[in-house]
């Protein structure tokens, strides 16, 4: 008896989840939502200026947590997510934050977990990124030093099948390289070749890493 009124409590829940969804779309015209991306997306806070573009691909997850994952675009900004990508909030609250001009791209079957993002320029995640809790990735210096150190920025690409760890910090220009782990607590300020394990203040590789394109 109890697990049929869970199941029902499920279904229930999906459906107000899914109508909400369709609902926000209704209300943003540059948000589009795959059919088959789950509906928890509708417990999200989307925060979409005029002129911004929210993508979510086939496949794509979240959970059911009211709020915690977050989406923040300005006018001309872009969001993409692309397929099976699994956006996890259990461990942290996701925020991903798309300027004006800015865009994020999340690459296939990459999962964030309990991370942040924010995107001046471009920040682009490819395929199987792994992104750890308290993570964080900044295109831009976000702010004018002072009157003579004006703010500056550069694009952000982490390759193919490479891991961030908790609390990992990227900074602008960065490009990480296929199959990298970058560890604990390392603050990334400089490009990091295909197949290193990382880890510093600044990271500096410290070893090598194998192919990565079957773990989990």
């Amino acid at each position: 008896m109890r697990q049929a009124v869970r199941r029902a409590q499920l279904r229930s829940q999906r459906a107000l989840d899914g109508a909400r969804l369709a609902w926000l779309q209704w209300l943003h015209p540059g948000l589009r939502v795959a059919r088959d991306a789950t509906p928890a997306f509708g417990t999200a806070r989307f925060n979409l200026a005029p002129g911004a573009r929210l993508e979510i691909a086939a496949g794509a997850a979240t959970e059911h947590r009211p709020g915690a994952l977050s989406f923040v675009i300005h006018a001309g900004g872009r969001i993409v997510v692309e397929e099976e990508v699994w956006l996890r909030t259990e461990v942290g609250p996701i925020t991903l934050v798309a300027f004006a001009g800015g865009e994020i791209r999340i690459g296939a079957r990459a999962m964030l977990n309990g991370c942040s993002i924010s995107a001046k320029h471009r920040v682009r995640l490819g395929r199987r990124v792994l992104v750890g809790p308290g993570s964080r990735i900044y295109d831009s210096d976000q702010h004018d030093l002072d009157a003579e150190r004006l703010e500056q920025g550069g694009p952000v690409e982490v390759g193919d099948h490479s891991w961030l760890a908790a609390d990992v910090t990227v900074l602008k220009g960065v490009e990480i390289g296929e199959h990298c782990v970058v560890g604990t607590r390392a603050l990334v300020t400089g490009d990091l070749p295909a197949h290193s394990f990382a880890f510093g203040a600044p990271a500096r590789p410290r070893g090598k890493i194998g192919d990565r394109s079957q773990a989990r």
